[in-house]
């Protein structure tokens, strides 16, 4: 799971400008990180031009995809992953910067402005690298599914530790009927002597 970017665009009329973004392009070579990095600036305004007000669509491009939020204020929030990032997260994230930017940029700041320093993306890509570390509900589903493992081990360990059980008890009254083999041998043998 890879988060690559996070991108606010600001739509006007029919045209989109990337007005704040951060990317993470580690996981690609040194030489390919401009080309990729404008492949998904390029991604992020054609894809902002196309979405509606208020919707939210994910949008998959070979074995990358773009989550898309545009507020009904004219504005977006992005998000570049790879597939296996979960949707559910990405949009979350989406949310929590959707509604801080609104509230640290008026509108009449942000829909003039070329662009802006918005520095608390750097934070939300490196947090949000480890969607289940970053996240709440992912992080309650990973702690009861180890908690699962854990009584699945604890279970089996019950289940051989009473098989051992029951076979200790198989043995022992083998061992008792043949002890009393033994003892009635014995004392036939033992009564045709006697001990002075």
């Amino acid at each position: 799971m890879k988060l690559y970017s996070i991108l606010i665009v600001r739509k006007d009329a029919d045209k989109a400008k990337i007005i704040a973004s951060h990317f993470d392009l580690s996981s690609f070579g040194f030489f390919q990180r401009g080309s990729v990095q404008e492949f998904m600036n390029f991604t992020a305004t054609t894809i902002a031009e196309r979405t509606n007000p208020g919707q939210r669509q994910s949008v998959e491009s070979e074995n990358n995809v773009a989550h898309v939020y545009c507020h009904p204020q004219g504005v977006c929030g992005m998000i570049m992953s790879d597939k296996d990032y979960p949707s559910r997260v990405a949009f979350s994230l989406l949310n929590k910067i959707m509604d801080e930017f609104l509230v640290k940029f008026q509108p009449e700041v942000w829909k003039k402005a070329q662009t802006l320093e918005y520095p608390e993306l750097a934070t939300y890509v490196t947090k949000y690298q480890d969607p289940q570390q970053a996240d709440t509900i992912m992080k309650v589903q990973k702690e009861l599914d180890e908690t699962t493992a854990i009584l699945h081990k604890t279970i089996d360990s019950v289940l051989q530790r009473g098989e051992k059980l029951d076979s200790l008890v198989d043995r022992s009254e083998a061992l008792s009927n043949q002890s009393k083999m033994f003892y009635k041998t014995a004392k036939k043998t033992n009564s045709c002597c006697v001990v002075m």
